[in-house]
């Protein structure tokens, strides 16, 4: 018992604690449990005792809160306004600490003490931070914070402020990784590795920028490589300049030289022209003489014709008088033959009339002497028998109705008869065709099996992740189909609408890949991808037996498996796999789903495609789904190809029978149109003779009724007098008739005469008339003639006075005119350029003014062109050169600067990573230390094994009364009380290593028997009295047995009311 306690001496040698930043009072007012509660604290070692529910832990909470602790940082509440007590509209907690000695900050404005306060309402919070005479010195958060930095209180660090819940999880807790944790945080690794990973990643952004500062100067560097350019450009603009100068010259003395040929090739023109006026003169004087000799045969001619046209006038004025007058007989004579005629044929006309009247008369008086009582007799027995032949008509009518109803039925169930045939032909082949699609993409999943979950969209996405594949923190898994494989064949089908479109579905680690993934997705035109987030890192899930439902069919889980560990894990934590049950046939599926009750089921399936779950006492049953497509899991797929071509080829051999069904129906059809056109043309015509005899009935008695009432004499009578009326017109018509014969015979008889009469004068003129018209022919010779003497003078005479002379005069004009053009030109080309000079140039020879023009214009365009482009001039542009290239070379040298600096920090970054590789294998062997030094009080030896590749950190224990000397590798091998104080060693070991004003543990004895805690509280006290700081220790144990000291403060909470 020696070794636990404290001694006097080494209490008396104790370091005096710092008092700058540690806890003297705290005040709490509708916080939790508390309506008002005020602990007062010592400077060192503090024991808060009470029961359960007495608000123990409710001070470290209030402490946490104070500090500007999150409420899910505490694990007490979600939010801050769960603190405030049950019944109340606010708390508040408030916080005294020491101010004094070196370490204190801002004496000058807070004194000796700083009081932090935090008022929690429904809607809010804030904090008020106050001086030792409780005045208000700041509202701000950052100030807090400045508070918290410098007194080094990390609230959230377990080694400074251990909650029940931290205490817990850190007693039970035999993670590996848990405790790496654990340490990396407490002994402030974790904030010196996340301060050297912002400083990588600020540099690396500096870099980028440095980056993009020199891309910004590429622009510069393009538009002087430009200006280079044009400077050379400009440079050939002189050189065109200077060239066309030198041919502007040639130009100027080619002009002289053209000048001089064309004076010699207008000289020889002219004599040509000169040669041309004796010969245009004698042709001129031989048209003269024809004109002459025609103009006298003409002026005789004219005198004969003159001569003999008074002998003819006469006699063609005879001519024409008769002529006329035959022409007028003729006319007359036709008119009055077409008058005859017609009145003849209205004679015959009317003769014909009176026979038919008579004809007429002589039957009405032998019909009426005929008329007996038998005759009326005769005339019922026709209407009896024309009655009977309309009922007969009517029956006829009635049966054809009847037959042409019964075919048009038959007609009717044929036409739907065939429809439906049809209709079973079109889905047949629907079904063909569908058939041949599924084996098409079968035969394209051989291929590429990664096609059968998404088709050609998934190949698109795949070739999009592929682009982007840097980008993502982990590479997408997916789809998941292509990396599951069946155990059994015969489960497939009920498997795959188990898992349903899950297996189309990626698996990405985090939000970012998520969107990332979805922008993939997006770009590959592939809608409505489902994207699940998990973990990758974690192990493959074994799921105990107890958790599977208790039954013999087998569930999705155990049909199907994945190399892949996430790809497993997601089945179970998303489809439930090992919860669904997969059945043969729907009977056994009911019996398993609502029969058998079987714990831990979810949902079963059927090979045909039911699925079957029972919730909240309804038990639902879903049908298959007609367009799910199974069979993507097979990895063999000529089976399924097989399948699928034998039930194509079944399926056209049902079409084809169709077709022939269809055929033989549509020739039945067709026959019994042609029977039923046929009834409805005999049922049409025995209508209309129904009608027909019907209508003869009627007529039959009206006849008979109109006969009874008329009289024949009043016919007669009417006959004999039209008879006679036409008889009296047929008169009239001879009498004209023999008129039009007498005056038809004197009208040709006239024109008989005027015909002899103008035939004996055209015999005896004829002679005069032929030799009249022979002289005119000859005269219209003889002026055609000298019209064209005449008009050949005149061409002549024209072409000596509008082109020979006038060409002559104008070619001496021309003449004239370039000898004057030859002086200028010479005088111009002087002023530009001597002849000397020129030949000195070399001459124009061979170069005409025009080749020299187009050279010049071709040049003077190219020069404009050229000087449109670049309108400063080269002095301009070469200084802005060299400007810009003075400005290029001052930002490449400050890049290059910058450049320099990052490589220093680079280096100095280097340095503290390597000092922070070091500290942290010091830590690691100190740690081993400390936690071996507090073990030992125990008589037990141990150590810790640190790897920061891994991030795990494993703790060995050695128990004294181990006589295997076998080392406990897992804490949770020792017993309750071993593992709590081994546990507690190693968070002594690591508070020694960190540095805190105050530390707080609560429920830090828990699981311990009573000689374990009474080795851990005094271990604990030798510890915090020789460290120095302050220390809040809370237990719902009996503390008795720890010894009263003076820096030991020991507090006892009032019991909870009921």
């Amino acid at each position: 018992m020696g070794d636990s306690r404290v001694s006097s001496q080494r209490l008396g040698t104790l370091p005096p604690p710092s008092l700058a930043g540690i806890v003297t009072k705290i005040r709490v007012e509708n916080f939790m449990c508390h309506s008002n509660l005020q602990i007062e604290l010592g400077d060192c070692v503090n024991f808060i005792t009470g029961q359960n529910g007495s608000g123990k832990s409710a001070i470290l909470t209030a402490l946490c809160v104070a500090f500007g602790c999150r409420a899910k940082g505490t694990q007490r509440a979600s939010t801050l306004k769960d603190f405030i007590k049950t019944g109340c509209s606010y708390a508040n907690v408030q916080v005294e600490l020491k101010n004094e000695g070196g370490e204190a900050f801002k004496p000058e404005v807070y004194g000796d003490v700083i009081i932090i306060e935090r008022r929690i309402s429904e809607s809010t919070s804030s904090t008020v931070l106050k001086d030792h005479q409780g005045r208000k010195v700041a509202t701000r958060r950052e100030e807090l914070h400045e508070i918290v930095e410098h007194f080094n209180i990390d609230v959230e660090n377990p080694c400074v402020i251990m909650s029940q819940d931290k205490s817990r999880e850190f007693l039970h807790s035999g993670n590996d990784k848990e405790k790496f944790k654990f340490f990396f945080k407490a002994t402030l690794l974790q904030q010196v590795y996340d301060l050297l990973q912002s400083i990588t990643a600020q540099l690396n952004d500096a870099h980028a920028q440095v980056d993009e500062l020199e891309s910004s100067i590429r622009p510069i560097l393009k538009e002087l490589s430009g200006l280079q350019d044009k400077i050379k450009n400009m440079e050939h603009v002189e050189e065109i300049s200077q060239n066309l100068q030198q041919l502007k010259k040639k130009l100027a003395w080619s002009w002289v030289y053209d000048v001089d040929k064309q004076i010699g090739e207008q000289a020889a023109r002219i004599e040509m022209l000169k040669e041309r006026i004796p010969a245009c003169q004698l042709k001129i004087d031989g048209q003269k003489g024809t004109v002459e000799e025609l103009k006298g045969r003409l002026t005789k001619k004219k005198a004969q014709i003159a001569s003999m046209m008074e002998r003819t006038s006469e006699v063609r004025k005879q001519k024409d008088e008769l002529q006329q007058h035959l022409s007028m007989a003729t006319k007359e004579r036709l008119e009055l033959v077409e008058e005859h005629s017609r009145k003849k044929n209205q004679i015959q006309k009317m003769i014909k009339r009176i026979q038919l009247l008579e004809k007429q008369i002589a039957e009405i008086q032998e019909q009426h002497m005929n008329d007996t009582q038998a005759e009326e007799f005769q005339m019922e027995e026709l209407l009896k028998i024309l009655q009977d032949d309309v009922n007969t008509a009517y029956l006829c009518l009635t049966k054809l109705k009847e037959d042409e109803t019964g075919l048009y039925e038959q007609l009717s169930i044929a036409s739907k008869t065939i429809e439906n045939i049809g209709t079973e032909i079109e889905e047949t082949e629907q079904k063909c065709r569908n058939i041949t699609s599924q084996i098409r993409k079968l035969r394209q999943h051989q291929t590429d099996e990664v096609t059968a979950f998404g088709g050609d969209k998934v190949l698109n996405l795949l070739k999009a992740i592929e682009r982007n594949y840097k980008k993502f923190t982990m590479p997408p898994i997916g789809p998941i189909g292509s990396h599951v494989k069946l155990r059994n064949e015969m489960w497939g089908a009920a498997a795959e609408i188990a898992l349903g479109k899950l297996l189309n579905a990626f698996i990405v680690t985090n939000h970012k890949d998520s969107l990332l993934l979805r922008a993939c997705a997006r770009e590959a035109r592939y809608s409505n991808l489902q994207i699940i987030i998990y973990e990758f890192g974690r192990p493959k899930l074994n799921i105990p037996p107890q958790m599977l439902p208790q039954t013999q069919h087998p569930t999705t889980h155990s049909q199907i498996f994945s190399d892949n560990s996430t790809v497993s894990n997601v089945l179970v934590d998303v489809a439930h796999a090992e919860r669904q049950v997969l059945v043969k046939d729907y009977e056994v599926g009911k019996s398993v789903a609502f029969d058998q009750r079987i714990a831990n089921l979810k949902e079963v399936f059927t090979s045909e495609g039911h699925k079957m779950f029972f919730r909240n006492s309804v038990e639902t049953i879903l049908p298959p789904n007609k367009w799910m497509r199974t069979g993507r899991l097979a990895r063999s797929f000529d089976g399924q190809i097989k399948k699928l071509e034998n039930d194509g080829s079944q399926l056209q051999e049902l079409a084809r029978q169709g077709r022939g069904r269809k055929r033989d129906a549509e020739e039945a059809i067709q026959d019994l149109q042609a029977r039923y056109s046929s009834v409805k043309k005999r049922r049409e015509c025995a209508e209309k003779d129904l009608i027909s005899k019907q209508l003869e009935l009627r007529d039959v008695k009206n006849s008979q009724s109109a006969e009874a009432k008329s009289s024949p004499a009043s016919n007669v009578d009417e006959l004999c007098q039209e008879i006679s009326k036409l008889q009296d017109e047929m008169h009239e018509n001879e009498r004209l008739l023999e008129k039009y014969q007498a005056v038809v015979t004197e009208a040709e008889a006239r024109a008989k005469d005027l015909k002899l009469s103008f035939e004996k004068l055209c015999e005896s003129t004829k002679h005069d008339i032929d030799a009249f018209e022979e002289a005119e022919r000859e005269l219209m010779v003889i002026e055609d003639a000298f019209a064209e003497a005449e008009k050949g003078k005149s061409h002549y005479e024209r072409v000596m006075q509008t082109k020979v002379l006038p060409d002559i005069e104008k070619a001496e004009a021309h003449y004239q005119e370039l000898q004057v053009n030859r002086q200028e030109s010479c005088k111009k080309a002087s002023v530009i350029c001597s002849e000397s000079e020129l030949e000195a140039l070399g001459g124009c020879l061979g170069n005409t003014p025009e080749q020299l023009s187009a050279q010049i214009k071709t040049l003077d365009q190219k020069l404009q062109q050229e000087s449109r482009r670049y309108v400063d001039s080269i002095d301009d542009l070469r200084a802005l050169y060299e400007k810009k290239q003075r400005k290029v070379s001052r930002k490449q040298k400050n890049y290059e600067s910058f450049r320099e600096k990052l490589k220093v920090c680079e280096k100095a970054l280097d340095l503290r990573w390597r000092k922070f590789h070091r500290n942290a294998s010091f830590l690691k062997r100190q740690l081993t230390w400390q936690f071996n030094g507090h073990l030992r009080k125990k008589g037990i030896s141990g150590s810790t094994n640190v790897n920061y590749e891994k991030s795990t950190l494993s703790v060995e224990v050695k128990m004294p009364q181990d006589a295997s000397s076998n080392i406990v590798r897992d804490t949770r091998g020792l017993s309750g009380g071993e593992r709590s104080f081994s546990t507690l060693c190693f968070a002594l070991a690591l508070h020694e290593m960190t540095e805190a004003p105050f530390r707080a543990m609560d429920e830090f004895d828990v699981f311990m028997d009573a000689v374990s805690r009474k080795i851990s509280l005094d271990t604990l006290v030798d510890f915090a009295l020789g460290q120095g700081s302050q220390w809040i220790l809370i237990t719902p144990h009996d503390i008795s047995m720890v010894k009263p000291h003076e820096r030991v403060k020991k507090q006892q909470m009032a019991a909870p009311r009921g």
